[in-house]
């Protein structure tokens, strides 16, 4: 019998935390470890990226879509710088990732020619833990503490195996100097409340607000129903940041959409008119969508207190749990009889809606991309995941996709990096084979990273209960990335691919759209195929992104500094007590 080797404790070890699959590049330094995962059985299972920079968003995608904790390999040089860009996306939007990292520095001239020093590569990306594996007595304690570590701080941490270590036999009996103890990563690790003194003070500022708006991140994931309550007792408005789109149902009538560049005019109005602002698990960066400075009194909730007060002036912060501390506050706070600031909330969301509408039927040539999100739409299928990428889909996304409850989406949402989509899309899919998957992204983010990741995609999916994996391709062959037909010339257009055709030939079903009167069967057809499906729509580059306009925008430049700035913040305040609310919306 062949001896034990570190690279079968490591496996031993993903199993003990419960890793059902890792994401890699194989390559000669990791090679032992692919070795052992091979043998494995599929527990865990090794899923082979077409890149490093794919398999790392394919760990971060499976944290954000099932808050375990995403794992990823890779060898030195290239291949680990390659990992970067998912690891930065995962430590920006707080999830849990471990890379290991294979090494071998044993060549004639004693260090290789992929020599990269990893502990100062990984040093920023995996600031919590980067350490490097010794003995075969280390590594057991060594993947603990990686894995405490990135629950415990929702972050990557990074763990570097020599080769000749993962090849060395593993000491039977092990020292076993520190035990195991799994985490699952999406809960806090301990129950976290405020002090009471900050609920009783926060719940003064909310009773006494007549005007209260909530604004909704990614950390309130678990709290829906409170937030649904805490809002009709107050008769607030309610909107969402990007990440935080998935958290409510978005039919409700108080639910103003999407805040910020890509966002409703609705959300903008809710935050130009409120006098009270409750963020709860939010820090979203596009701050000029926020009300004027020392127009509100703010509440702010987050599990960790270093995100408070870091986008915009905090009067009572409250470090906690989401759900939990909004059970607390809504102990404390009373129905509000008198609730017409919810009609003109209301009124907003329905104006919103009808424009909205108005724009998805305005003609384009040959088809609207505002037209495609919102057939999607009406037939977005109950408990689908959905992983958006970078680019003007996302405002389609944000403005036109309304998501029923059950539907998790997910995007890289702070680092903002193109070619996420298909990686997340493949993650979700293989952690639940048997529900619906969907990827949107544009004919760049395409050609980027999803032309190779349909092959990854070509070789899985006869495994699946649910064979729906269906990719949208929004095909506007424009290469500057602005969006609005503001491409110049040849050089901003992007080269034309045959992406349903590129899906036929992996044996995938492809189908090509340029009329807007077949977008909806096109829809239908993918939603109902046999196998994965790619829909290509071939949209107008010229259709405008139209941000919306910051409400009261032409006063906020006058808010640097100075009397002068601080005259004018007293008068807009004075004109928020005496004019009517609608008048502000």
């Amino acid at each position: 019998m062949a001896d034990r080797t570190v690279a079968d404790l490591v496996v031993e070890r993903l199993r003990a935390w419960h890793v059902p699959r890792a994401f890699g590049y194989p390559g000669a330094a990791i090679a032992p470890l692919v070795a052992a995962l091979d043998a494995a059985g599929g527990d865990p299972e090794f899923v082979p990226a077409r890149h490093e920079e794919t398999a790392a968003f394919m760990a971060t995608g499976h944290a954000k879509f099932t808050g375990e904790i995403g794992v990823c390999l890779a060898t030195q040089g290239p291949s680990a710088v390659h990992l970067l860009n998912g690891l930065y996306d995962a430590k920006l939007d707080s999830k849990p990732v471990v890379a290991i990292v294979g090494e071998d520095v044993t060549g004639p001239l004693g260090g290789a020619h992929e020599e990269i020093g990893l502990s100062r590569l990984f040093g920023d990306v995996c600031h919590q833990f980067v350490r490097y594996g010794r003995t075969p007595e280390q590594v057991p304690g060594l993947l603990d503490q990686a894995f405490r570590t990135a629950a415990a701080t929702r972050s990557p941490t990074c763990v570097v195996l020599p080769h000749a270590l993962q090849l060395a036999a593993v000491p039977d009996p092990l020292p076993q100097t520190v035990g195991v103890v799994s985490a699952t990563p999406g809960e806090p690790l301990a129950r976290v409340l405020p002090h009471d003194g900050d609920l009783d003070a926060a719940a003064s500022l909310l009773i006494t607000g007549q005007r209260v708006a909530i604004l909704v991140g990614q950390g309130a994931q678990h709290a829906a129903d409170e937030i649904v309550e805490l809002a009709d007792r107050l008769g607030a408005g309610v909107a969402t940041s990007l990440l935080g789109k998935p958290v409510l149902d978005e039919r409700l009538p108080f639910h103003a959409g999407v805040l910020g560049e890509v966002g409703t005019t609705a959300a903008a109005q809710l935050m130009g008119g409120c006098d009270t602002l409750l963020l709860v698990g939010t820090t979203d960066p596009w701050t000029d969508w926020y009300p004027l400075p020392g127009q509100v009194r703010t509440i702010q909730i987050d599990i960790d207190g270093r995100r408070i007060g870091t986008r915009y002036p905090v009067d009572v912060a409250l470090v906690g749990d989401a759900a939990e501390t909004l059970r607390a506050l809504l102990a404390r706070v009373r129905e509000r009889p008198q609730q017409q600031w919810r009609g003109v909330v209301e009124g907003a969301v329905d104006r919103w809606r009808e424009a909205a509408a108005e724009r998805a039927a305005a003609p384009a040539d040959p088809v609207n991309p505002q037209l495609v999100l919102r057939e999607l739409s009406a037939r977005m299928p109950e408990r689908a995941a959905l992983a958006v990428d970078v680019g003007s889909v996302i405002y389609w996304y944000a403005r036109h996709l309304q998501l029923p409850p059950g539907v998790r989406a997910q995007l890289c949402g702070t680092l903002g990096s193109m070619g996420c989509a298909l990686p997340y899309a493949v993650a979700a899919k293989l952690a639940r084979p048997d529900e619906p998957v969907m990827a949107l992204l544009g004919d760049g983010a395409m050609q980027l990273n999803g032309l190779a990741e349909l092959i990854t995609v070509a070789h899985h999916w006869p495994e699946w209960r649910d064979p729906r994996l269906v990719v949208l391709v929004l095909n506007n062959r424009d290469q500057s990335g602005t969006g609005g037909g503001r491409q110049t010339g040849p050089a901003a257009r992007r080269p034309d691919v045959p992406y349903a055709g590129w899906a036929r030939l992996l044996g995938l079903h492809g189908v090509r759209v340029d009329r807007p009167e077949l977008v909806g069967p096109a829809w239908d057809e993918v939603l109902a195929a046999d196998r994965p499906s790619v829909l290509e729509a071939v949209v107008d580059p010229a259709v405008a992104l139209d941000p919306p306009e910051p409400a009261l925008a032409d006063l906020r430049g006058l808010f640097a500094d100075g009397d002068a700035a601080r005259r004018v913040r007293e008068r807009v305040l004075e004109t928020q007590m005496t004019v009517e609310a609608d008048d502000l919306v």
